[in-house]
């Protein structure tokens, strides 16, 4: 699996739609009424990535595998969520097993679509999100706080070192701001005790999808709620993907060629999911890498910083324990030379070593002793 997205949102903003859109499913409803999603609907869709079609034609591959993606649609949060209104507790606890979270902001107008607080106001709509996420965390951290408290007064180091963790991490969300916004503040080792200890919420990272009816398309650039949207998020350097659910939905039971008719006459080259793929991937720090021969051409998801060893373990445990050393060529190089026999030919596919880092993109052939 690639990487798990959530997809969050106040109710009536599109969430549904796009998650439908998103996973070419009819697992959710889409109804014009809060709470129509209780229980989260999981869609596991291939990433699109024109390179490993490109690989696989030119090795003549006879199977070829991408990577996925896992769509998570968590059901619209709502004022109080934190304290349990609206099923709040179980909309919080699907947000805390995602690896990062996509903001679905309502940036169309239309009076027979209701909004729940009364009026279209995307950047007000993150903000009662956020601010449900934080009272979330407050709790958390007010809990463990009472419990570390008590051991640092026996005397343990180790709960005195957590105090400093938790007063620091407490102190930001007394303030109402999430941890995200304050990955660069806090120590790396604070922030991790946050992330990994505690399963805060706000340290996740965010995408921001504003959702924009058809009349806004192709980049929503003349929308006042799109413009509000970046402007709001620039200020913690969040990415923002522009987006027509409606039109992803239209597009989702066409052909390929009839997909690409319609983009045209909008002024899009792409799908809005292959734009959430990608802001995802950066969001998240990951690349991707490829295996290829007669019998398959794969892709292989992995942080930035992967050395060979584990990415070879991404495979087989096996390739990861008997690691010897990896065969590696370029993505461009390898499309230069035509196949991979001409650019070992042509001296394009270097050994590297244990300690080498994955490039995205990067073609290998693991060797390994068992």
């Amino acid at each position: 699996m690639g990487f798990n997205l959530g997809i969050v949102g106040l109710p009536n903003v599109g969430k549904s739609t796009l998650f439908n859109a998103l996973t070419q499913t009819a697992k959710a409803q889409a109804e014009n009424y809060p709470f129509c999603t209780i229980e989260p609907n999981v869609g596991v869709v291939a990433v699109p990535d024109e390179r490993l079609y490109k690989i696989a034609e030119l090795e003549k591959s006879e199977k070829v595998t991408p990577t996925y993606i896992e769509f998570v649609d968590i059901a619209g949060l709502v004022k109080g969520a934190s304290k349990g209104e609206g099923l709040g507790n179980q909309f919080l606890a699907h947000i805390r097993e995602v690896d990062a979270i996509a903001m679905v902001l309502r940036c169309f107008e239309d009076e027979n679509i209701v909004h729940v607080e009364g009026s279209v106001n995307p950047v007000r709509d993150a903000q009662i999100i956020d601010l449900e996420l934080i009272a979330k965390d407050l709790e958390t951290v007010e809990r463990r706080l009472e419990r570390t408290q008590k051991a640092a007064k026996g005397g343990s180091k180790e709960a005195k070192e957590e105090l400093e963790h938790l007063k620091r991490i407490k102190e930001i969300l007394d303030s109402m701001e999430p941890l995200r916004k304050h990955k660069e503040d806090l120590p790396e080792e604070t922030f991790s005790f946050a992330k990994r200890e505690l399963f805060l919420l706000t340290v996740k990272p965010v995408m921001y999808i504003a959702n924009i009816g058809e009349g806004d398309l192709p980049e929503g650039e003349e929308n006042t709620h799109v413009k509000e949207v970046k402007e709001y998020a620039s200020r913690e350097g969040a990415p923002v993907v522009v987006i027509c659910a409606e039109l992803e939905a239209q597009l989702a039971g066409l052909s390929e060629e009839e997909k690409k008719e319609l983009l045209e006459a909008y002024g899009l080259s792409e799908p809005g999911l292959n734009r959430v793929i990608k802001e995802g991937y950066k969001l998240l720090n990951l690349i991707t890498f490829f295996t290829t021969g007669k019998k398959e051409t794969r892709a292989w998801t992995v942080v930035k910083g992967t050395k060979a060893p584990q990415a070879a373990g991404k495979i087989h445990s096996d390739f990861e324990r008997g690691f010897i050393c990896a065969e590696v060529v370029s993505y461009e190089d390898y499309i230069r030379a035509g196949s991979m026999a001409k650019a070992k030919e042509l001296g394009l596919v270097r050994l590297e070593g244990k300690d080498y880092e994955v490039k995205d993109g990067d073609i290998i052939y693991f060797r390994f002793n068992m």
